[in-house]
């Protein structure tokens, strides 16, 4: 490969990575769940506060449990860190989230995110991702 063949293709997986990034808010916020295939991968581990899972379902599982009681959610992520290795990646990202209780209260919380991706045939894909929180407000009127 030509160093700008090499260029444009770390260019081209650090695009793919920031995007599947974003794409994991969206899954969770817009219950996105029949996507699960297009994030990660079948043999997925997840360690975060509410619990750990292994594989999409129980993934699957997992969010729901922390997020189904919501009325709505808002994650943001921000701050990536991207590091490819060949067909292997970390991707460290800030996650700060807006859990909407009901009409008048939210909560916030915040955390960082470590993914690890790897290259598959349909392109890159999680698998694994641990969750660690920051902190977490309690109930908050809502200002608006």
């Amino acid at each position: 490969m030509t160093a700008t063949e090499t260029l444009i293709r770390e260019l081209a997986d650090r695009s793919e990575l920031a995007d599947l990034v974003a794409r994991h808010s969206l899954w969770i916020d817009e219950h996105r769940y029949d996507e699960s295939d297009r994030l990660f991968t079948e043999d997925i581990e997840v360690t975060s506060l509410r619990g750990a899972a292994h594989g999409l379902e129980a993934l699957v599982a997992l969010v729901r449990k922390g997020h189904d009681d919501f009325a709505r959610t808002v994650h943001n992520k921000s701050n990536l860190v991207i590091e490819i290795d060949g067909d292997t990646a970390t991707v460290r990202a800030h996650d700060l989230a807006v859990f909407v209780i009901d009409d008048k209260q939210e909560a916030i919380a915040a955390g960082i995110h470590h993914y690890r991706a790897r290259r598959t045939e349909k392109g890159w894909r999680f698998d694994r991702l641990e969750v660690v929180p920051v902190a977490l407000t309690g109930s908050l009127e809502r200002a608006l």
